[in-house]
């Protein structure tokens, strides 16, 4: 297994949008620098709610929200090009790098932002740390031959479903409870620094596991 299961692969409208974007002429690497894009705008709105000058309750809302709605279209980018790249017969030579390098650069921009709104950037960049921590025993393992670990508790798709959620409630609590919002965002990226820090050992178990049972 080399790619991560998703369940809403199959979907209809994912599998049209593909269809539409493969018919367009779009290659799949452009859908990754896409999700790059997306994961900077989420860092600048998570960035805004902290700067006096764009800063303020209704403001505030609508940065969480916009936000929230970028990390959901990387994940949509980073869930289109593989699917246009395989399925769409359109795999290029520098496909590998596209298709991990852009990860690594969206979990840096998405969860410093996510700290930096929540008063952190040290937790921020340890939550960082231990994405890409993950990843990288992930394809340590794949090239000794162990078939792709994209177990969690806290993969990428788990991460991603907390920083959105930590910026939809966010931004409720922007309106409704100012006083909270930063204990809000530092509860949740401290739960995704703890949950990815889990994942990375746990992947080092089985990785070590399976290079014993290998020998």
């Amino acid at each position: 297994m080399t790619r991560r299961p998703i369940k809403t692969r199959g979907a209809a409208w994912v599998q049209g949008l593909a269809r539409s974007l493969d018919a367009s002429g779009i290659t799949p690497n452009q859908i990754s620098i896409a999700s790059m894009l997306f994961a900077a705008l989420a860092w600048l709105a998570f960035s805004a709610t902290t700067h006096e000058n764009l800063s303020g309750l209704p403001h505030n809302a609508l940065w969480f929200i916009t936000a929230a709605i970028c990390i959901q279209l990387r994940l949509l980018c980073n869930l289109l090009d593989g699917i246009v790249a395989v399925e769409g017969g359109k795999s290029a030579p520098d496909g590998p790098f596209w298709n991990e390098a852009p990860d690594r650069l969206a979990d840096l921009l998405i969860l410093t932002g996510l700290g930096y709104a929540a008063g952190s950037t040290l937790m921020g960049m340890t939550a960082t740390a231990c994405a890409i921590g993950t990843a990288y025993i992930r394809e340590l393992g794949r090239a000794e031959g162990m078939p792709a670990d994209f177990s969690g508790p806290f993969a990428k798709p788990q991460r991603m479903a907390a920083a959105t959620l930590a910026a939809v409630l966010a931004a409720v609590a922007s309106l409704l409870a100012p006083d909270y919002v930063a204990t809000l965002l530092f509860a949740a990226i401290t739960l995704i620094t703890i949950g990815t820090a889990a994942t990375a050992i746990l992947r080092c178990r089985r990785l070590i596991t399976w290079l014993n049972a290998k020998a």
